[in-house]
């Protein structure tokens, strides 16, 4: 049995002291002869071991979280169990590495497991009534933006240097009241995390080469979107029930854009049913999408982990930056490069 232990979860490890590599090396050994010796975890899908810092030089009391597949194991995330809670390693403790949240150059707010998760509920005003349900939908959009940006650090530094900085929450809470909706949790937790994308080679990083929308773009967006529906609004007056027109609902939270420059179209998170969908400034057709933002997130970061498995796109590199297949400018497609794997 494989076990994959990502190249950035094993630099977060050395941080926790000399023996812990050593440590993380010996389960995962382990681990390739007994894939079930874990216990469940608190996450999905998730299952996790425990080891004694005690039988290692210079190492802490580890919680280890990994994912089983039927010819793989993946270890997601290492982090110190607290000797104040040593009955629940599987507590939101704030997991570093690829799994954790990890912050853009500058970046500043609440970025390890627990602190985001209390951030992101003390600024919700009491909507999250499930702190367990809470803690797995922080850790998992962490998860997933974890790995995409800890790919561009790696291989696309320019696309990672134009992801903005974490934004506070009270930035995120003036947001929201300015929309008149509350955001759902995984998008807070995701802005918190990252507050837009300025892109590179005028290109955002996430599939298609949208970018992630800056605050400022998400109020402008949504509140031209609210003003066509108000003039449609106007003209429904004058049509048959059958014949209104819904071209923005209130409850539509515009979060990616066509790209970094080009806010015509993009895609809009549902408050009320947590699915993604199209919106595009001249009103044209829309429809939701099967994805969430956890699901849009995780397979953007599984294209650029698995390129040879991509199906929506294709990654590439120009230079310092993540350009898509479906981006490359055919003046430039000489110098564009397929991410190999």
């Amino acid at each position: 049995m494989d076990v994959e232990i990502p190249q950035l979860l094993r630099d977060t490890v050395a941080q926790f002291g000399a023996g812990a590599p050593y440590a993380l090396k010996a389960v995962a050994g382990q681990l390739a002869d007994d894939p079930d010796m874990g216990r469940p975890s608190t996450l999905p899908g998730i299952l996790t071991v425990t080891v004694d810092g005690d039988l290692f030089e210079d190492c802490p009391d580890l919680a280890i979280g990994y994912i089983r597949e039927p010819d793989r194991i993946q270890i997601r995330y290492v982090t110190p169990i607290s000797a104040a809670e040593p009955t629940d390693p599987t507590k939101p403790t704030g997991p570093t590495g690829p799994t954790g949240p990890t912050r853009p150059p500058g970046a500043t707010g609440p970025a390890e497991g627990a602190e985001l998760t209390e951030a992101v509920q003390g600024e919700g005003q009491g909507q999250f009534a499930d702190p367990a349900a809470d803690a797995v939908a922080v850790r998992q959009v962490a998860d997933a933006w974890g790995r995409v940006t800890g790919w561009l650090r790696q291989h696309a530094p320019d696309s990672y240097a134009a992801l903005r900085p974490g934004a506070r929450p009270a930035a995120v809470a003036a947001l929201e009241s300015d929309l008149g909706v509350p955001i759902p949790l995984e998008l807070r937790v995701l802005w918190m995390l990252t507050a837009g994308d300025d892109g590179a080679e005028g290109r955002g990083c996430l599939p298609g080469n949208k970018a992630l929308l800056t605050l400022d773009a998400v109020a402008a967006v949504h509140r031209l979107k609210r003003d066509a529906q108000a003039q449609e609004d106007a003209r429904d007056a004058h049509r048959p029930q059958d014949e209104r027109i819904t071209v923005w609902k209130a409850t539509w939270i515009p979060v990616v854009a066509l790209g970094p420059a080009d806010h015509t179209s993009g895609l809009y998170l549902d408050a009320a049913t947590g699915y993604l969908g199209h919106w595009s400034r001249f009103n044209d057709a829309h429809g939701e999408e099967l994805d969430t933002l956890v699901t849009y997130l995780e397979e953007a970061a599984d294209m650029l982990e698995a390129p040879a498995l991509a199906t929506r796109d294709k990654p590439g590199l120009l230079d310092g930056a993540l350009v898509w297949l479906s981006g490359v400018d055919p003046a430039r497609k000489d110098r564009w490069r397929p991410v190999a794997g």
